[in-house]
């Protein structure tokens, strides 16, 4: 891998999701997005036309995130945020999938909420966004292949409300299971240009981050380097380090846990059982 600076920034999902973030903020982000053309600003919904309104005319399209951050919407709720959004002016839109039907393994449910969403944005992109530190391997393999069977354009990993962001490892599985075709997304707790190389080594081909200028700033002063695939941190997978752990339950925790066998925390009982 050799990325350019024109190639990141191409790349980047400049987003802002918090709840309290005023209009203002907006007009931030979307000036940021035309000077860096960024490809994207990833907002909530209630911002959508104020955002098409400053981005017109440009390259940078408008995503917006629905059923977000829980996921547990009901499907016509999602499927009719979805239209509503493309309609004023959304061009992506970033679905947080049914997390408690997928551990219920009711994937006809799973599938036919994704396929709601897909049907609703019309001709505009659909990432699906698992919330990974929620989940086992085998559970995150099953989300992506029930997503590429619903027409989803992207996979990915995380809100930036959940237990955990994305990870190298996470993303590497997520587009070993979707193959070449589907879109892998890596978002939440993507800070700086290093983290930004580790997860477009390990097959994303879109970032979400709030991050974006000073990933792309700290890139263009640093230059491209393999050193910068090395991890600073001796585990990536490792809930103990990278977790809220007030968040992410104790069953996906303890199996992260006998997983992870080189972790240097796997004798933490961090639950006192």
């Amino acid at each position: 891998m050799n990325l350019t600076v024109d190639e990141l920034v191409k790349l980047i999902d400049h987003t802002r999701l918090k709840p309290e973030t005023k209009r203002a903020k907006i007009l931030e982000l979307c000036e940021e997005a035309l000077a860096y053309e960024f490809a994207s600003v990833c907002i909530n919904t209630v911002h959508v036309e104020y955002a098409a309104e400053l981005l017109r005319d440009s390259s940078v399209d408008v995503c917006v995130v629905v059923g977000f951050p829980l996921g547990a919407s009901l499907t016509e709720v999602k499927a009719f945020e979805t239209k509503e959004a493309v309609r004023k002016g959304a061009s992506e839109v970033d679905m947080v999938i049914n997390i408690g039907a997928l551990k219920d393994k009711d994937y006809a449910l799973v599938q036919s909420d994704i396929e709601a969403v897909v049907s609703a944005a019309d001709s505009a992109i659909v990432k699906v966004i698992l919330e990974t530190g929620f989940l086992i391997d085998d559970e995150k393999r099953q989300a992506c292949l029930l997503c590429k069977d619903a027409g989803a354009h992207f996979v990915k990993t995380s809100t930036g409300f959940g237990p955990m962001g994305a990870t190298p490892y996470d993303v590497r599985l997520m587009r070993e299971t979707v193959g070449a075709k589907i879109g892998v997304k890596a978002a939440g707790g993507i800070r700086s240009f290093k983290d930004a190389l580790r997860m477009v080594d390990a097959g994303a081909n879109r970032l979400g981050t709030s991050s974006g200028v000073a990933i792309v700033e700290g890139f263009r002063w640093a230059g491209y380097s393999d050193s910068w695939l090395e991890p600073d941190k001796p585990c990536w997978t490792c809930p103990s380090r990278q977790a809220s752990l007030s968040k992410q339950p104790k069953e996906v925790y303890l199996w992260y846990k006998q997983r992870c066998v080189t972790c240097p925390h796997r004798d933490q009982n961090i639950f006192n059982d």
